[in-house]
């Protein structure tokens, strides 16, 4: 539906990075940290955001110490926790070592705070961050990141794609049954996502399952 043209400004902007872009925004962000000469012990990937920049940092590091904090603080959709805050701990053992904190991108910043705060506590020694993507509005700024954004977007990765359409779809439907192209027109004006048909098929059926949704003839709306 990239054909789909709208006057509306969106509610929340979106911009879908693909497969090739994170790859070579992780690429681009090893080659800082391998030129900075900072060799970490362990490196640490903050789930879920950070698994594959960390693995691909790994890779262009040569590093084979990888392992991983869950820190939960945005669910699907932008949708915002109170507060950022470790799920799943560390299983090892990190007193006195370098570490290297990676994730996706920096937003407002609490994710990665709260990750050094946790790692400090743990007696950690030199504490490293980096990211493929810093937004300027973080309060908190990484060591390493690949790319700035200025302007705030919220950014869709290839790894999450899915799990955020559900809930953008989930947030558009309303008690009015609305047709396919109805739903797509909106996700265009309210998040500027182009989607195709497939992808909203494959969303709008994990909604039904969910029991958000539900399908009215051939359309669909918000389970009453």
């Amino acid at each position: 539906m990239d054909e789909m043209k709208s006057t509306t400004c969106p509610t929340l902007p979106c911009r879908l990075i693909t497969w090739e872009e994170a790859y070579q925004l992780s690429r681009r962000l090893a080659h800082l940290i391998k030129s900075s000469g900072f060799r970490p012990d362990l490196i640490i990937a903050i789930g879920r955001g950070g698994y594959v920049p960390a693995r691909i940092v790994c890779d262009f590091l040569l590093h084979n110490l990888l392992t991983s904090i869950k820190i939960e603080h945005w669910d699907a959709a932008a949708c915002k926790r109170p507060e950022a805050a470790v799920r799943f701990p560390l299983a090892v053992d990190v007193r006195d070592q370098r570490i290297l904190i990676i994730d996706d991108i920096t937003d407002t910043g609490d994710t990665l705070r709260a990750a050094i705060d946790y790692l400090r506590g743990l007696g950690a020694g030199e504490i490293r961050t980096g990211v493929m993507q810093h937004k300027t509005i973080s309060p908190v700024v990484p060591d390493f990141y690949a790319d700035v954004i200025r302007d705030w977007v919220w950014i869709i990765y290839p790894w999450a794609a899915h799990e955020d359409l559900v809930g953008f779809i989930g947030k558009v439907l309303t008690a009015e049954p609305a047709s396919s192209e109805q739903i797509l027109l909106r996700l265009k004006e309210q998040y500027d996502l182009s989607v195709s048909e497939v992808d909203l098929a494959e969303a709008l059926g994990d909604l039904i399952e969910m029991k958000k949704a539900e399908k009215f003839r051939d359309m669909y709306r918000m389970t009453l």
